[in-house]
């Protein structure tokens, strides 16, 4: 299959009401190029799984700011005044979780398990409504996988079957992303030919993209 496309092409699978992954931290490693698209489509009543909310005019904080997304599960919101406003109106539902429970439960995703055990966030609201599960005598709260319908992810260097490379902490939530959405689009700055890439350099392997657009 040919994965190279455009980003129209690749967003066009994406309807209202889908559930993403976006990659990033602080817009640092996001799919700028991606997110522009969903945003030029006018796609609405997103779930968006993500660390942060961003900026209000910068990447994820565009969706929020223009109010395309009903869901966030997020670590934090702080940096993006957007999306603590619509949360306190109700027009924004907001899960929070502790950032790295975040990334664990990506990775119980992709991995198939059916969640993580952790101490972090017992005895406080972070813990309402879920299970508490004891071991040798130490509580756990149990932490649902995370899976979705899409994962839109940024890395410095691809190759034409998918092989991706990412810089420095750009690297950040992208790797584990691509392992846990039925159809992964990959941002790619550079793009060169199979082989290229030396095999104990790549981060995420082919099998895991679907699709990939060059910036």
């Amino acid at each position: 299959m040919e994965k190279l496309t455009t980003a129209s092409e690749a967003i066009s699978r994406i309807k209202d009401g889908s559930t993403l992954m976006i990659g990033g931290f602080l817009g640092g490693g996001a799919p700028h190029n991606l997110i522009a698209e969903l945003i030029n489509r006018d796609i609405r009543n997103l779930t968006i799984i993500c660390n942060d909310t961003d900026f209000p005019d910068k990447g994820i904080g565009l969706l929020i700011t223009q109010k395309r997304v009903k869901k966030v599960i997020v670590s934090h919101i702080g940096t993006n005044p957007n999306t603590g406003d619509q949360m306190n109106k109700g027009e924004l539902e907001v899960e929070f979780s502790p950032q790295g429970t975040l990334i664990e439960r990506i990775r119980s995703g992709g991995a198939g398990l059916g969640g993580v055990l952790t101490p972090t966030g017992i005895g406080t609201i972070v813990a309402e409504g879920k299970e508490i599960i004891t071991v040798e005598g130490k509580e756990y709260l149990l932490e649902k996988p995370l899976r979705a319908e899409f994962a839109l992810i940024k890395a410095g260097i691809g190759d034409r079957m998918g092989n991706l490379v990412y810089h420095g902490t750009a690297r950040n939530f992208n790797p584990v992303m691509a392992t846990a959405a039925d159809c992964v689009i990959a941002e790619v700055e550079q793009m060169v030919e199979p082989g290229e890439i030396p095999l104990d350099h790549v981060h995420t392997p082919a099998i895991f993209v679907d699709y990939i657009v060059l910036n």
